[in-house]
């Protein structure tokens, strides 16, 4: 008895169409037109020309008056007291409201209480109103010393209120002290961000816990207190105009002295506004880098600066003309500098590396 196998099956051959490959170079990639983006885009331009041509145009803004008055003496002093200010009143402000932090954060309830006291009472108070209080602080205590506790019995030391609290003195406990309540919040916000872990492993190894603190705990919160920092910083800067209540010839105030004797006010704000621009953009700058200092823990590679990208711009654009081989420094197009493995194939160059490092392949 024979069997006979079954017929294969019949094959359909798949058509052409399908098993053609299908040529990405041919098919047209048609950008996404963002109309919207492009009309908001062109009124803003609109309004940012239209703004600049009537500063041109607009004679009532006086240029030659700003120009005139911009390195004028009392505005150059009254920039010194403002940066004086401004200087003295952050290291008063953050020295004091770094232990302020530290207070919030003791487990000593007494110490909690007295730093959170604090905070309460100097952020409730208007910059201004203290200032003035300090300013006449003479009223309250005619003379300041050290005696007999509980008594005006000053024999040991003994000062005139007047004298001891003069108007720059003023300022600076009413800025400094003032600046120390923030100052609190930002840093104990700092510190609070960073991981337990840290303390707990710090702990572990039996570092002391002054240590733990400015080289641990510290160097990890300065990534989130820096720009909160800067932040009061240039509040500080612009927060000194205040002491113009008590006299101090502060940028504010010398330019105020001068519009009131001729008159001209709008060029006068015009001198203040583009020093204090200057001012916050010096620190903004700062900034930048301070941040850009303290993020080499948390970043595998830190962004290149401005300066460094215009320069590997200008290298790159400097290459394509055709005049230099290769950017300055024998980098390539893409700014990267030549490896001893290029045009080695993929088992040379692991050989390569081996061999380089002193093992065998």
């Amino acid at each position: 008895m024979t069997t006979t196998a079954p017929a294969p099956a019949h094959r359909t051959t798949p058509p052409a169409a399908a098993t053609a490959r299908v040529d990405l170079g041919t098919i047209a990639v048609v950008p996404t037109r963002h109309w919207w983006r492009w009309i908001l885009s062109a009124l803003l331009l609109f309004v940012v020309a239209q703004f600049a041509w009537s500063l041109v145009t607009n004679d009532r803004y006086m240029w030659g008056t700003f120009g005139e008055y911009f390195f004028s003496e009392p505005v150059l002093i009254g920039i010194g007291y403002t940066l004086g200010l401004t200087a003295v009143s952050a290291v008063v402000g953050f020295t004091l409201g770094t232990l302020l932090a530290l207070g919030r954060l003791s487990p000593s309830p007494l110490v909690s209480s007295v730093a959170w006291g604090y905070i309460w009472f100097f952020r409730s108070v208007p910059l201004v109103v203290q200032i003035i209080v300090w300013y006449n602080l003479g009223y309250l205590y005619p003379t300041l010393g050290l005696g007999t506790p509980f008594t005006t019995d000053f024999w040991i030391v003994e000062f005139p209120t007047v004298q001891l609290v003069s108007a720059f003195a003023a300022a600076i406990l009413g800025l400094g002290l003032h600046q120390a309540a923030y100052s609190a919040e930002i840093i104990r916000g700092g510190l609070v961000s960073v991981d337990p872990g840290q303390h707990e492993a710090a702990a572990a190894l039996g570092i002391p816990a002054s240590r733990r603190l400015f080289r641990i705990i510290l160097p990890q919160a300065m990534r989130s207190i820096v720009p909160n920092a800067t932040n009061e910083v240039i509040g500080l800067v612009k927060g000194a105009s205040v002491v113009f209540v008590i006299a101090i010839p502060e940028l504010f105030y010398a330019v105020q002295v001068i519009y009131n004797r001729n008159s001209r006010v709008i060029p006068l704000l015009l001198v203040a506004v583009v020093w204090y621009t200057l001012i916050t953009t010096i620190l903004s700058v700062a900034q930048y880098y301070i941040e850009r200092y303290y993020a080499r823990g948390a970043a595998r590679a830190l962004p290149p600066t401005p300066v460094q990208r215009a320069r590997r711009w200008v290298s790159v654009q400097w290459a394509r003309l055709g005049d230099s081989p290769a950017p300055p420094g024998g980098a390539d197009s893409a700014g990267r500098a030549p490896s001893p493995t290029d045009g080695l194939s993929a088992p040379d160059a692991v050989e390569h590396d081996v061999t380089s490092k002193g093992g065998r392949a």
